[in-house]
Formats: structure tokens, sequence, C-alpha cells
């Protein structure tokens, strides 16, 4: 069925655009510059990271990984972002999760300023979203979804949406970006969570489900109505014995059985990933304008 909604192909059309935003500023004298912060080896951790950097270098923002060792105390770690707030050639940082345990997110977060905050992550940045304020920066991955949905030329005036999860990273942002007063926005948002009672009947009334609960597969067949849109977050391992491995990712969508019911819908791989990266670096360069 063709009927997938491209994260690949809306993705580069993205970079191609922070491309050029990037040769304007290199115009002007600035160059604009990235900073991940990894703290420890997780295996995970610094294939994304490496993602990041990679896709970063060939659109011209100057980018630099520093590796901290796992035994780095927040201490240590708040040092490091307080350097990096003061580095004008800096314009933003991203602190690459999972922390280690002993060390809180939240006063992490908290520590980088909001101007370099390009994930999205500062409580300033997260007040600003639910204020509908657009000095902020919004959060990589919700922001995403939400370009896809606008470039596919979903309707969202007025649309039904309902959000499986309520996280702070996709849920509860996603929720807030489309109940906003705008014309890319005006949804009816139901937010759907482990308390929630009755989800399949939330998910059937809803034009637009975005899945982002953390559980394989949890959306199916009979959850969704004929014509709506389905947009994938999850990534989940699973045992799979057929795999060299021994698991395989799955997305929290059962693909094949909901696809035929879809008006669209992403692949997972292939739909929401690719959609962080291509936010983050634009998130970057709209730092490196506003601070330039």
């Amino acid at each position: 069925m063709n009927n997938l909604i491209d994260g690949r192909a809306i993705a580069a059309d993205i970079h191609q655009e922070t491309q050029v935003r990037v040769s304007q500023l290199q115009h002007r004298g600035v160059q604009p510059g990235l900073a991940f912060i990894r703290v420890g080896e997780d295996p995970a951790s610094q294939v994304y990271v490496g993602m990041k950097e990679k896709k970063s270098r060939e659109l011209g923002i100057d980018s630099r990984t520093i590796v901290l060792p796992e035994a780095t105390t927040e201490s240590e770690l708040l040092a490091l972002i307080a350097r990096l707030n003061a580095d004008r050639r800096c314009h933003g940082i991203l602190v690459q999760a999972p922390l280690p345990r002993h060390i809180d997110a939240a006063v992490i977060y908290a520590a980088v300023l909001p101007e370099k905050d390009v994930d999205g992550f500062h409580p300033v940045n997260v007040g600003r979203l639910m204020l509908g304020d657009s000095g902020g920066f919004l959060p990589c991955t919700p922001a995403g979804v939400h370009e896809l949905l606008v470039r596919s030329r979903v309707p969202l005036q007025g649309a039904e949406v309902v959000v499986l999860g309520r996280g702070n990273i996709v849920g509860k942002p996603m929720a807030a970006i489309l109940i906003q007063k705008s014309a890319k926005a005006n949804c009816t948002v139901t937010v759907c969570h482990s308390a929630s009672r009755d989800i399949a009947a939330h998910c059937r009334r809803a034009d637009i489900i975005v899945a982002a609960m953390g559980v394989p597969e949890f959306l199916r067949a009979d959850m969704v109505r004929d014509g709506a849109v389905v947009i994938d977050v999850g990534v989940n391992r699973i045992s799979d014995p057929a795999s060299k491995t021994g698991t395989r990712l799955v997305g929290d969508v059962a693909f094949a059985e909901v696809q035929p019911k879809c008006l669209w819908i992403t692949p997972n791989p292939g739909g929401v990933g690719p959609m962080t990266i291509a936010m983050l670096l634009a998130n970057t360069v709209t730092a490196a304008e506003r601070q330039g």
C-alpha cells in the first residue's frame, strides 16, 4: 500500500533548508556550533550521538562530542555545562540520555542555558511551549512528528488526536504542540496512559493517533478506525529467534495489521527517527541565528 509517510524524505528536505541557513550564517561570519555530551559507554547512546554528529558535520555545523567516564560526578558534569554555556562558539548543547543513575537528569537539563537548549528540555522552554511562546525550542521528537503531519498535509484543524503515552520527552509536549491556537494545530487532544480506561475506545474515535507508550506493538487493528493517520514513535527490542542477534526492533504499532486501515502511517524504522535529528539541527541553527 502506498500510504507511508516517508520520514527520511521529509527529513532530507528539512536538512536542505537547514544547510541553506548555515550558509547564510557563515556569510555573516557566524559558524553554528553544537556540543554533544555523552556520559559513559551506553551502546545505543554511542550510535545515536554518532549519527547526530555525522549529519551535523555534513550540513556545515561545527560539532564536537565530549565523552565523560561513567563515574563522572554531577558537579563535574555541571562544571562542563557551565563552560559550554560561556563558550560563544557553542550555540547548542545536547546532553545525551540516559545519564548514570547517580546523576539527576532534571538538574542537568535545567543547567543548560535555555537559549542553548536545542533539545527543548529546559523548564523555561517547556513553559514557553505551554504558553504558545515561539521564542523557545520544541523537543525534537514531537516537533518532528508535527512536521511530518504538516508536510504530509494531514488536516489538523479540529482533528481528534489520541496521544498514547504521557512522557516528558514525547507525550506531554506532543499534546501541547497540537492544542495550540494555530493554523497548524487547533486539535482536540486526548492523552492516554497506563491508568486510562478503555484506551481502545479512545483510539477508535481518533483521526490521528501518535503512539509513544514504549509498549511493543500495542496499537492493534481493532483499535484504529478506517482512514485514520497513525504515527509510530516507539522503539522496542523484542525476542526473535529467527534473527542473527536473537532480537529485533519493533514500534508501538502492529504495523502489518494496522497499515491497511490507515490513510497514512509511518514506517518504523524510517518514519519518526530521521525527523528527530532533522529538528535538532534546525534548532541548532535557530540558536545560532538568535545568538549570532
